[in-house]
């Protein structure tokens, strides 16, 4: 069950916390890996952990132009991707009336813009092939909404959108199209809240604790996966009751 192998699999964002248990899933699964991130020291360290059938990609994805490259590096390199995991994000946070122009086409463009070109150029690959995943890392936010995140959050909910159009599109061709929406994630951002908001977050989930990255590593394994291959256009929330959905 869960088997991957021979798989290969594209994971954007890999250097975040959340990417790079999502990676480190997927290659246990017996994947072949293809990681993007910017930060070039922790793609070399997750590529040392991991030591075999896994290739970093160093990639800014607001630029259309590296998005085309790191394609076709990927696919001389690896060959055509069979899984693609979109989780690379920004986030540029400011109240509606004070939010520039530039923080809201920064966001828009990184989290919203490059999956879907991602999803154009790669999805081509697996009609070819008739099998496919494409599994787009959303958030809580894009379906409750927060303050101070309305570029964030229309991102976000803009995924839901994007994956079920493409699911309804592709699943004659046995690609699959689903997101997954974490709530609040162990990660670097999390550890900056001071203990007594942490404790008030908690107190708000009933499961009483934040999640852990392989939580959500986890939900995207499991659609990657031929024991998901009768789900589509679905949206799996993890986020311990926080919005049930």
């Amino acid at each position: 069950m869960f088997d991957l192998s021979g798989k290969i699999a594209l994971v954007t964002g890999a250097t975040g916390a959340i990417g790079g248990a999502i990676a480190c899933t997927l290659h246990k699964m017996g994947a072949i890996l293809a990681v993007s991130g910017t930060k070039v020291e922790n793609l070399e360290h997750l590529t040392n952990e991991l030591t075999e059938r896994i290739y970093p990609f160093a990639c800014d994805l607001s630029l259309a132009e590296a998005i085309d490259d790191l394609i076709v590096n990927i696919e001389q390199t690896c060959g055509q991707v069979d899984i693609l995991v979109n989780n690379a994000g920004i986030a540029r946070d400011q109240l509606l009336m004070r939010m520039s122009n530039t923080d809201w086409s920064d966001v828009m463009t990184v989290n919203l813009e490059a999956p879907f070109r991602l999803m154009r150029t790669i999805s081509r690959g697996m009609i070819k092939k008739k099998w496919g995943r494409i599994i787009n890392i959303s958030s809580i936010v894009g379906a409750i909404g927060n303050p101070g995140q309305t570029n964030y959050a229309a991102s976000k909910s803009g995924l839901f959108g994007l994956s079920k159009s493409a699911a309804a599109e592709l699943a004659p061709r046995n690609i699959t199209v689903n997101c997954v929406a974490p709530g609040f994630i162990e990660s670097p951002m999390i550890a900056k809240i001071p203990p007594s908001h942490r404790e008030h977050l908690e107190k708000s989930i009933p499961m009483a604790r934040i999640g852990q990255p392989k939580d959500v590593a986890a939900a995207v394994g499991f659609l990657a996966s031929d024991e998901a291959s009768y789900i589509t256009g679905h949206v799996l929330h993890v986020n311990g009751g926080m919005a049930m959905l």
